[in-house]
């Protein structure tokens, strides 16, 4: 009998899932490339029948993903977009022009893995994944696929490929119990995904992390592109549509780009997009024809749900997947550019391995108050543990059933002019997102069974 979508789901699941399971330690033995590069080698090596840019680090490694697959989709490239994790179906993890991968394709080829897998049962969800990601890009003809990193980068199932090009976003504290303690440790694991020779295009980093890069790249002959040296910018208008900026380029290949719109709001958005323009450039040398109408019109039309999104007015609502303390301060920074002067109602829910305490430190002090729920996740913390941690921030807060229910409540209490927040975690996201489709009676997001 053909395999279902859901029995697909069903069989990933069944594995060793690391995103709902946390590992000891980031080592081999949880984290094995032989694992994947075997089940690949198996499947006729996918990974090498398209070109590849790696994105690897702590803060925006999903939007700069998502910014450079939108332009070289405009550039006319067929592109292939792996991501993770998903707000609503797996099926947005894999995405080709802009399109999730079908339901029949997914269950086709995981139809295809299983046997093969089933030579080597330590395989992880996420790695089987990875495969059948590289698999249906090969198969759908993908010329170019934007690949970000799951966890860490050097023992990440993703670093099997070998990039045209590197991309390391900014680095920060998350995950600390299994890629290291210090910023220069955890700036290590990311690295990990630098090749001999391959460019590496970096954000703007702290100094420690930035050392960790700079040594790497040296050892391994790695031509490094700092883009925050590289690049000026500033933005020139906002609006809760889009704002406005002026990017220029210093040095070789010096150039002004003026009037970029990037639908995606905040501050760091901008410094996201300014490491996609370094990327393109490289991208350049690399021999892919990218001209400045696709820059623009990539910049414009790339759509990344869940970041600071804008869902809706009366109240103003917005969903942040923000689940460590640098993007919970990113977060706050934003509300405060976005909605001066209002306090927001939050929705959070936050999982247990997490910062819980600077988390709420981030975000309570600017809020008028906090409904908290348990999403779905099974490391999602037990509201009243919230709720107790809550409480030195002397800000109302109220437990749910539920991250709707906590949706609904917030509605409610923040009125037509008021503004909520739900964040904490991308279920979190996920779960108000569809609360508020629900409660204004608009088409839910394609869910999984």
């Amino acid at each position: 009998m053909v395999m279902t979508y859901k029995q697909a789901l069903v069989y990933f699941y069944s594995l060793t899932n690391y995103e709902v399971k946390s590992a000891s330690a980031y080592a081999p033995q949880y984290f094995d490339l032989c694992r994947v590069q075997r089940l690949l080698d198996a499947l006729g090596n996918p990974e090498r029948s398209f070109r590849t840019i790696h994105v690897a680090g702590t803060k925006g490694k999903g939007s700069t993903s998502a910014v450079l697959a939108s332009i070289l989709q405009q550039a006319g490239y067929r592109t292939g977009l792996y991501t993770s994790p998903h707000l609503h179906s797996f099926r947005e993890r894999i995405q080709l022009n802009g399109e999730m991968i079908r339901e029949d394709e997914v269950a086709r080829l995981a139809e295809r893995i299983r046997p093969i897998a089933l030579a080597d049962p330590e395989l992880t969800t996420f790695e089987v994944a990875t495969a059948l990601a590289f698999d249906h890009f090969a198969r759908a003809g993908a010329q170019v696929v934007v690949v970000e990193v799951g966890l860490g980068g050097r023992l990440d199932a993703t670093n099997v490929v070998q990039p045209i090009v590197a991309v390391i976003t900014t680095i920060g504290h998350d995950h600390m119990h299994i890629l290291g303690r210090t910023l220069a440790e955890i700036a290590t694991e990311k690295a990990g995904i630098i090749k001999p020779g391959t460019p590496v295009v970096c954000a703007l980093q702290e100094a420690a992390a930035m050392r960790v890069i700079e040594r790497q790249c040296a050892e391994r002959a790695a031509p490094l592109h700092a883009a925050s040296r590289l690049w000026r910018w500033r933005g020139t208008d906002r609006t809760l549509q889009c704002q406005e900026f002026t990017a220029s380029r210093r040095g070789d290949g010096a150039q002004t780009l003026r009037d970029l719109c990037l639908p995606l709001l905040g501050a760091h958005q901008l410094r996201n997009a300014v490491v996609a323009l370094e990327t393109v450039e490289v991208l350049r040398t690399a021999n892919l024809a990218i001209d400045e109408q696709a820059v623009r019109l990539g910049l414009r039309a790339v759509r990344w749900p869940g970041r600071f999104e804008l869902l809706g007015t009366r109240p103003y609502f917005v969903v942040d997947g923000a689940h460590n303390v640098d993007s919970a301060r990113v977060l706050a920074r934003a509300i405060h550019d976005y909605f001066p002067g209002v306090k927001p109602w939050f929705v959070l829910g936050i999982l247990s391995d997490k910062d819980i305490p600077a988390i709420l430190k981030q975000l309570l002090p600017i809020g008028a108050g906090a409904f908290l729920a348990s999403s779905h996740h099974p490391r999602a913390t037990e509201p009243h543990e919230l709720q107790r941690l809550a409480a030195q921030h002397h800000v109302s807060t109220w437990v749910c059933e539920s991250i709707s229910e906590a949706t609904s409540r917030a509605i409610e209490q923040a009125g037509p002019d008021g503004l909520v927040v739900a964040a904490g975690s991308f279920t979190t996201a996920g779960a108000a997102r569809e609360a508020w489709f629900r409660l204004r009676g608009q088409p839910l997001p394609a869910l999984d069974p």
